[in-house]
């Protein structure tokens, strides 16, 4: 008979320097991925096909050899500065703050808004161990100390948490002499500002409203 032991530490082994296991732990460090839904990316592409495969490592390759942050915002960019931050007709004194580079291209098709943006990578999140150091919270500050910048738009979900985003960043610039504004409710409560209309996002940067009394 086969000791269950030297069994089950022998698949151990194996388990450990399989393929799939060093693909399983290589996406779960991914933020948001467990080790579950890391096994079920496995499995997937287990089941797909070479090409599916192929397409899928040279898409991530690509991302980081072609993508960049810029250096100004935060934001996705193939360029450094981004091509809002280098365009001489955007107001560099007005800086939008949003969580993450799809709120940019949401509220850039409105063609409403010429100021900046600031990307925080997210939100705070106390409960997910998300708190201030894990956003790009010192760049903004940085900014705003820099002494260009005359108002700052919070433009963080409409959600608990991007509502506590907003007041935490309203109480660290609201004695560094800048106007700041949220983004006007046309936003219903809950909601991404990735899934808001044209008209709404239009709407919630014309209408916005002061963080501050004064």
């Amino acid at each position: 008979m086969v000791d269950d032991g030297a069994y089950n530490g022998g698949m151990a082994k194996t388990r450990g320097n399989s393929a799939f296991e060093r693909l399983t732990d290589r996406l779960s460090r991914l933020p948001g991925i467990g080790r579950r839904s890391a096994q079920r990316i496995a499995f997937y592409l287990l089941k797909a096909s070479q090409e599916e495969a192929e397409q899928l490592a040279q898409a991530v390759l690509a991302f980081k050899r072609d993508l960049k942050v810029c250096g100004a915002c935060g934001h996705v960019t193939e360029s450094d500065p981004c091509p809002i931050c280098d365009d001489p007709q955007r107001d560099p004194g007005q800086v939008l703050v949003v969580e993450q580079p799809s709120d940019v291209a949401s509220l850039e098709q409105t063609g409403v808004y010429r100021g900046v943006y600031h990307v925080l990578m997210g939100r705070l999140a106390p409960l997910e161990g998300v708190g201030p150091g894990e956003l790009n919270i010192d760049r903004l500050i940085g900014r705003v100390r820099g002494g260009r910048v005359r108002e700052v738009i919070l433009g963080t979900n409409p959600t608990l948490e991007g509502d506590g985003t907003a007041l935490y960043l309203a109480q660290q610039l609201e004695t560094m002499g800048v106007k700041l504004t949220r983004l006007a409710r046309g936003i219903p409560t809950g909601s991404q500002l990735a899934g808001a209309s044209k008209a709404v996002l239009s709407d919630a940067i014309q209408s916005r409203r002061a963080m501050v009394d004064g």
